[in-house]
This record gives C-alpha cells, sequence and structure tokens, in this order.
C-alpha cells in the first residue's frame, strides 16, 4: 500500500507541475499579446497623427532593396515557428533564403547573428525559469563555442569577401546537409541507450569549438549538430536544448560582436525584419506549433531548405 501511495503521490505531484508551467505559460503569452496590441494601437496611432512627409521617409526606407525588410519579416516568423517547435532550424532557413536574396555571405551570418542575439536570449530566460538548464553543461559548451565562433567570423570576412562567389555553393552545401539532416530526424526513431543501457560519451569540447565555428561561418547549424549529438547520444532532451540554446545566446552575441567589428553593420532591414518576426512568434511558437504534426514539419523543413540549397548551388555554378 505504501508504494501505491507513493507512486500515486509522484503522478499527481508531476501533473500538478505540468498544470502550474500550462498556467504560467499562458498568463505570460496573454501579457504579451495584451502588450503587443497596445503596441500596435499606439502604432496605428503615431501614423496617422505623425506628418506625412515623415511616414513616406520609413516607407522608403522599408521598401529598401525591393522591400527586403517585409521579405525578412515574414522569413523570421516562419524561421522562429520552425526553431520554437523543433529546438533548431532559424539559421538554417534564414540561410538559405538569404542565399537565394544573393546577399554576401559575411553579411548574411552577421545578419543572422545579430537578430539571433535577442531571439535567443528570450528563449534562454525562457528555458532559465523553467530549470532546464544545466550550468555545468552550458559552461563546457559555451567556452569553447565562443573560440569557434570567433574563429569562423574571421575566416567567412576574410574569404567571403574575397571570394563570395566562390564561398556561396559551398554554404549552400553546407545548408543542404543540414536539410538532409533534419530530414532524417523525422524516419528515426530515438534511442536513449548504447546497447549495454550507457549513454554514449560526447566530447564536449570538440563539439562545442565544431558547432561555434559552423554556426558562426555558415549562418547556422548549432541546433542539428549540438542538440541532435546530445539526444542521439541518449542525453535528457530537457537539459540538452535548455543547455544548448544558453550556450548558442552566447556565441551568437559574440560572433554578432566579431561581424560588427569586421564587416561593420550593413542592412538594418534585414537584422530589423528577421528580429521582429521572430520577437512577434517567440512568445506563441510553442501555442502554435503544440498541435502541429511535428515530424510532416521535419520533412517539410527538410524537403524546402534541399531545394533550396540546391537552386542556390546551380545559380552560383552556372548562373
Amino acid at each position: 500500500m505504501k508504494v501505491d501511495d507513493m507512486e500515486e503521490t509522484l503522478v499527481t505531484t508531476k501533473e500538478s507541475l505540468a498544470t502550474d508551467i500550462v498556467v504560467s505559460s499562458r498568463k505570460n503569452v496573454n501579457i504579451y499579446f495584451i502588450g503587443f496590441l497596445v503596441l500596435l494601437v499606439l502604432a496605428i496611432g503615431f501614423y496617422f497623427i505623425y506628418p506625412y512627409i515623415h511616414i513616406d521617409v520609413i516607407r522608403q526606407a522599408l521598401a529598401k532593396d525591393h522591400h527586403m525588410f517585409y521579405w525578412m519579416l515574414l522569413a523570421g516568423f516562419c524561421a522562429e515557428i520552425v526553431a520554437g517547435s523543433m529546438g533548431m532550424g532559424y539559421g538554417v532557413i534564414c540561410t538559405t533564403i538569404l542565399l537565394i536574396l544573393n546577399i554576401p555571405p559575411p553579411i548574411i551570418s552577421a545578419s543572422i547573428h545579430s537578430a539571433e542575439s535577442f531571439t535567443s536570449a528570450a528563449g534562454t530566460i525562457s528555458h532559465y525559469r523553467l530549470g532546464n538548464i544545466n550550468k555545468k553543461l552550458t559552461k563546457l559548451l559555451a567556452i569553447p563555442a565562443i573560440f569557434g565562433a570567433i574563429i569562423g567570423a574571421l575566416a567567412l570576412t576574410y574569404v567571403g569577401e574575397r571570394y563570395s562567389k566562390a564561398t556561396k555553393p559551398f554554404i549552400a552545401a553546407y545548408t543542404m546537409y543540414l536539410g538532409i539532416r533534419i530530414l532524417q530526424n523525422a524516419f528515426k526513431k530515438k534511442s536513449p541507450q548504447n546497447g549495454n543501457g550507457q549513454k554514449k560519451k560526447t566530447n564536449i569540447t570538440v563539439l562545442g569549438l565544431i558547432g561555434g565555428f559552423i554556426d558562426s561561418f555558415g549562418g547556422g547549424g548549432w541546433g542539428p549538430l549540438v542538440t541532435g549529438t546530445f539526444i542521439k547520444n541518449g542525453r535528457t532532451p530537457r537539459y540538452v536544448i535548455g543547455s544548448s540554446t544558453a550556450a548558442k545566446f552566447i556565441l551568437t552575441v559574440v560572433s554578432a560582436i566579431t561581424f560588427i567589428f569586421t564587416v561593420g553593420i550593413h542592412h538594418w532591414n534585414i537584422v530589423a525584419g528577421l528580429l521582429i518576426g521572430g520577437i512577434i512568434t517567440a512568445p506563441f511558437s510553442a501555442l502554435l506549433t503544440a498541435k502541429l504534426p511535428i515530424r510532416k514539419m521535419f520533412i517539410a523543413v527538410g524537403i524546402v531548405v534541399i531545394i533550396m540549397s540546391l537552386i542556390t548551388i546551380y545559380r552560383s555554378l552556372f548562373l
């Protein structure tokens, strides 16, 4: 009877905790939604009250580069929905879109990491509040990732500025590889343990260094490589995703700062579009994607990334 009572108590506690988390998340979303509506009303009021000549200047600025801001707004919105549901894909999707639009590789990575500094910060705060972050794992990942991010940013700046056309097909081939990895996740079952019931060992230092480098050089890839490796090797997904997100925030900030000092601040409309699109979507991504079929999303995103990467490779080599 005592064992049964303990099991019932444990189940009740877990259900109560899950309910509290859901209620808390809904309250946060409601507060954010109210705040967003207030800002929207203020923006509309500003639009009609402010002198029209100044509004026209803003319109012309937003229409720069063939309405790039609006395309990036859509890209940031879609990328954040995918990243919120799968824990990966933000950088991959944004990079493939920007490659299609013929943006230079250094500008692509600089823009993505500048915008992602804010979206990853929001994700890190959420994971911290939910207790999903293992501080030791985060530290072990973040330190080598910082060095990898700096090396990747410097390498891309040097190669991208001098051999921009030659760099694009290589980055597109890399994003195609990530698309294949995403597609594979839809068809493989997670094996949490390695044969004899033991977790596979992971060289965290090497993984963090390589992850930081390819994320900074290629504009994305931390999630599919680092998070995917840990989960595949039997680590608890909750702490893996939380700790990986926190480490990603640190390397993203370092990468963005490095790009600012090397290539400067360019294409503010790209950064603003990605940032605003991601911020609008972030609080709702969990609720929006909770009812969506994750496997089908993996398949759809993987196919889209592969096709767009192939188009970029073809255009870079033959046009």
